[in-house]
């Protein structure tokens, strides 16, 4: 009964909800987009070519791993316990994490599983691993080391105690703070402790040497307080690290203070800061000076260190993170060209110390101002050895905020995400503020592919799953708004496949001309045209349109725009744009915050401002053809109500717009339908207006009426009231109106305590009101030919009511996974996905109109097993004649896992790989024969490092012998001259002796 009189009320005759039944409604979790929670932690595997991101334990949600590849390949892993991811590592087709609970957690790239976890006796510190060892060296914090077998998932026998102990048996706590093998010698280790630094042989079974680094009375050292150069100190060690050669040994200390050493004699060979050498000789500047003369600076702790190289090894440079002064506000990374390494045999020791005190260039990488970078990973181009320095084509850092930034190398110029990084990645990059939802047709978004210069791809790796085919025409576009101005707009689909997968990037801070006060409140897109607009906090409105730039190639003089009202910004596209977003125009206002925008698909756009105002623009010219203020306008009459928000509500002196929307429809009491421009306040003021086209072509806005509807709106929606579709201004309907097209429609408008449905301009029609809680977000969604209202409310509830009966028919939780603080924020698509954010950086797609089904658990797959990891570099001839002793990873499997640990899975693999490539040669007819051209192009690493080795000593025995015929030749040579000698002595004395009796 109470929807037939309902619908007699608001005029509907037709029931849109017929057969909803509250069996059809249970929640769907879709997909996740974003990081759950603060990012701490990341890694890069150049082989498989994946990035690994850690997160923090938070109230947003647990510690996750998140494996992205290319495209749109993302999987999540969690650790045993809910803990904090604190590092990440790499290791062949595995990937390892130590997380604050103590724990090694070893996943399987190739299952997406745990394979196996670990929990030392003792606190990490340090983790170190390398591609082509089925081992972890893990510093603990009493100063041991352990080796895990990732193959066998347990402890090995072999443990290195704690070193420094030989040189300060009475130290109480001595920490690993940092491990790392030797970048072409895998049997050295170098351990940074907490008190210096200790090379490890493995082949000797004992420390070889060890690196103390003492300030004399009178050297500065890193420390920017002037009086602590009266005593002697012993900076602690942060991190250890070696030249790419294994010539040199970096370590930096907690003074900031970064010291190189030779690794034959243990001598310092430089020690030096950000600003100032020879830090470790008394009487050495310091310079860092403080805000006020006579004071100085506290400097940033020292975060990470990396010693890069090109693809030559020997051609390095050194990135720095951390060390610069506090009071600088770009502290960013620094990065040392040290250009070509000295050759060390023939460069005396001046020359070396030369060498780090004098880089060829010293540069400060960018990063965003006030804000220190707390790790940061290189992107090497093939290798993965060299610690991953090796000919590094950009830097991806963690900002002490969470957020990410991507760096071109060693250039320093930012790389945008966009085309670059999986969406996800997007939302700290930097972090998002705000979202929005467009319906764009199919067709329209395929053609929908800018045109942007960019560089090498970073992600290449891993295989997207086959979806489902696509279950809706229109595609979910979402636009999202970030904290450096830019907008970034992708499809995010329905859980279905997704054939257009680019992104599409708007720069507003660049159409702006500015780089701060950058925020975005509101976007808008129209799904029709392609155009986007952007409200900013600062009162502009930039207006996009999908063109070719003009201005390719080309970077335009900068122009400031002072003015009020429109301002022709077409010059300021980004030059490494070609075709794509483009600024059009900017409107500008008293420095109102937008709170309200809507950008139609027939070339209007509507606006509404803090300060009151609404501004409609028509983009034909494009002019601005109305600009009011609702403050302006008649007040309409208000009846008594009692509501929660008690009686002083009405009383509110500042009135803004909160929603304004576009539609065609017939007004009561007319015949003919126009184009209408409705427009909600904060104080439940309904108004109307009427798009009047003009002899011209232009267009006029004309106030038709002004109601109550009692409380802020937070949703518009116009209907069809014959078939139930939606009533917006399309350009189909629009074009009809020439032929005297007639739409009868009403409004159904939703507030914080109620819903509405009348036919405009009056607001009398049917209403509920709801008491026990307030709607945050809500709209009309179509299912299989039914409309319902479905509302998002502060207890945490989606609710779904009938058209025009307003009757609820069911409820579902969706706290969680949504977070009900933010649900004003959430956006609901026609389709009845609802986009919501989970934390801060995250949200999540669900949709009510489903079965239960959680679709987040993604099925891509991350591991190649068609790539194959490059040999580890070995040392030169010169240091193998020199008696250098070699060792293998074959050997290091006998050193750590004993002589009787059998083959590895991976070893087994590859011989079973080899069997069965020789078995196919056979049949084929080939021989598998190792000196076959195939056979070599085939075999594993193994069997590789095992020629290698063979053939290295094949050439060794055959230089050997060389020199043995070599030596023999010389002594059958110098006897040959003796003997020479000898008869021609002999017969000169014969002669003499014959000349003296006549002979």
């Amino acid at each position: 009964m109470a929807q037939f009189v309902r619908g007699k009320q608001a005029g509907v005759s037709i029931d849109m909800s017929a057969g909803l039944v509250p069996e059809l409604f249970a929640l769907d979790n879709v997909a996740r987009y974003g990081i759950n929670s603060q990012t701490s932690a990341v890694a890069y595997d150049p082989v498989q070519s994946l990035l690994a991101v850690g997160t923090n334990d938070s109230r947003f949600g647990p510690g996750k791993v998140y494996v992205f590849g290319q495209k749109r390949v993302c999987v999540t892993l969690s650790p045993p316990r809910r803990s904090s991811i604190q590092t990440l590592q790499f290791c062949a087709d595995k990937l390892l994490c130590v997380d604050s609970k103590n724990d090694v957690t070893v996943f399987s790239l190739n299952s997406k599983r745990v394979q196996a976890s670990y929990a030392p006796p003792g606190r990490i510190t340090a983790l170190c691993t390398d591609p082509l060892l089925d081992y972890a060296f893990v510093g603990l914090q009493n100063g041991d080391i352990i080796a895990y077998d990732l193959d066998r998932e347990s402890p090995a026998p072999f443990k290195i105690p704690c070193l420094w102990r030989e040189v300060n048996p009475r130290a109480k706590l001595i920490s690993v703070v940092s491990l790392a093998l030797h970048p072409r010698d895998i049997g050295t280790l170098l351990i940074g402790y907490s008190d210096g630094a200790a090379l490890y042989s493995f082949k000797q079974g004992k420390a070889t040497r060890f690196l103390a680094y003492e300030l004399p009375i009178g050297a500065p050292g890193g420390y920017p307080d002037p009086s602590s150069a009266s005593k002697v100190r012993y900076p602690k060690v942060v991190q250890a690290v070696w030249h790419p050669t294994g010539t040199f040994i970096l370590t930096g200390h907690d003074d900031e203070s970064l010291v190189i050493w030779d690794t034959k004699t243990g001598r310092i060979i430089h020690a030096r800061t950000l600003q100032n050498t020879d830090v470790d000789k008394p009487g050495a500047g310091s310079r860092s000076p403080g805000s006020t003369p006579g004071t100085f600076s506290l400097k940033a702790p020292l975060t990470r260190i990396a010693w890069c190289c090109k693809q030559d090894p020997d051609n390095t440079g050194i990135l720095v993170a951390g060390g610069a002064p506090t009071n600088i506000p770009e502290r960013g990374l620094t990065f040392f060209e040290l250009g070509r390494t000295p050759v060390y045999q023939t460069s005396s020791w001046q020359v070396l110390s030369d060498h780090f005190a004098k880089p060829q260039r010293q540069s400060t990488l960018p990063t965003p101002p006030h804000i220190d970078v707390a790790d940061f990973c290189l992107v090497p181009k093939l290798s993965p050895h060299f610690a991953g320095c090796q000919d590094p084509i950009g830097i991806i850092a963690v900002l002490s905020s969470g957020e990410l930034t991507t760096l071109s190398f060693p250039s320093g110029h930012p790389i945008s995400p966009t085309n670059q990084l999986h969406p996800s990645l997007t939302f700290v990059h930097p972090f998002v503020g705000k979202i929005s939802l467009a319906a764009v047709d199919r067709t329209r978004w395929l053609g929908m592919t800018e045109k942007r210069q960019i560089g090498l791809p970073i992600l290449k790796g891993g295989a997207q799953a086959g979806r489902q085919s696509m279950r809706f025409e229109s595609r979910s576009v979402i636009q999202t708004g970030h904290a450096d101005g830019t907008v970034r707009i992708w499809d995010a689909g329905h859980g279905d496949q997704i054939e257009n997968e680019d992104m599409l990037q708007a720069d507003v801070g660049r159409a702006l001309a500015r780089t701060e006060a950058v925020d975005v409140t509101q976007i808008s897109m129209s799904g029709a045209t392609g155009e986007a607009a952007v409200g900013m906090r600062t009162g502009e409105v930039v207006i996009f349109r999908w063109d070719r730039n003009k201005n390719a190639g080309r970077e335009m003089p900068p122009t400031m725009t002072e003015a009020l009202g429109l301002s022709d910004i077409r010059h300021r596209a980004d030059p490494g744009l070609r075709e794509g977003l483009c600024p059009l125009t900017m409107f500008t206002q008293n420095e109102a915050p937008v709170t309200a925008l809507k950008l139609s698909d027939v070339g209007f756009c509507a606006a509404g401002f803090e300060n009151g105002s609404i501004v409609v623009i028509d983009l034909r010219g494009p002019a601005v053809i109305y600009d009011v203020s609702v403050l302006d306008l008649s007040s309409p009459s208000r009846k008594a109500s009692i509501r929660r928000r008690g009686s002083g509500h009405h009383q509110m002196k500042s009135e803004w717009p909160t929603k304004v929307e576009f539609s065609v429809m017939k007004l009561e009491g007319e015949d003919y339908s126009s184009i209408l421009l409705f427009a909600g306040t904060n104080t439940g003021r309904f108004v109307t207006f009427k798009l009047l086209p003009q002899a011209n072509g232009s267009y006029t806005v004309q106030l038709v009426t002004t109601s109550s509807v009692e409380d802020e709106v937070v949703s518009i929606n116009p209907l069809n009231a014959d078939t139930g579709a939606p009533a917006y201004a399309t350009q189909r309907v629009v074009a009809g109106l020439r032929e005297g097209i007639r739409v009868n429609g009403v409004a159904l408008v939703v507030t914080k305590t109620g819903a509405r449905i009348f036919k405009p301009p009056s607001a009398k029609g049917a209403s509920k009101t709801w008491s026990d809680y307030f709607c945050d977000a809500a709209s009309v969604v179509r299912s299989e030919d039914r409309a319902a209202l479905v509302g998002l409310f502060g207890d945490g509830c989606a609710r779904t009511f009938t058209i025009p009966g307003l009757k609820e028919v069911a409820s579902c939780r969706i706290d969680p996974p949504l977070e009900t603080r933010r649900l004003a924020d959430a956006v609901i698509a026609p389709t009845g996905d609802i986009f919501g954010w989970t934390g801060p950086s995250e949200i999540a797609v669900v949709n009510p109109w489903g079965g239960g089904i959680d679709s987040t658990e993604s099925p891509d797959m991350l591991l190649n097993p068609n790539v194959s990891i490059p040999p580890r570099p070995t040392i030169s001839n010169t240091q193998w004649l020199s008696g250098t002793q070699y060792v293998t990873p074959l050997d290091m499997d006998t050193l750590i896992g004993g002589a009787d640990r059998p083959p590895s899975k991976r070893m087994l693999e590859q011989m079973k790989s080899e069997e069965r490539q020789r078995r196919e040669a056979e049949r084929g007819g080939g021989t598998a024969g190792p000196s076959s051209g195939g056979g070599k192009q085939d075999e594993g690493y193994w069997s590789y490092m095992q020629r290698q080795v063979q053939e290295r000593t094949e050439r060794l025995n055959i230089m050997g012998d060389s020199m043995d015929r070599l030596e023999e030749q010389s002594s059958n040579w110098a006897e040959d001259v003796n003997k020479f000698v000898s008869n021609q002595k002999k017969k000169a004395v014969m002669g003499m002796i014959g000349s003296k009796f006549g002979f």
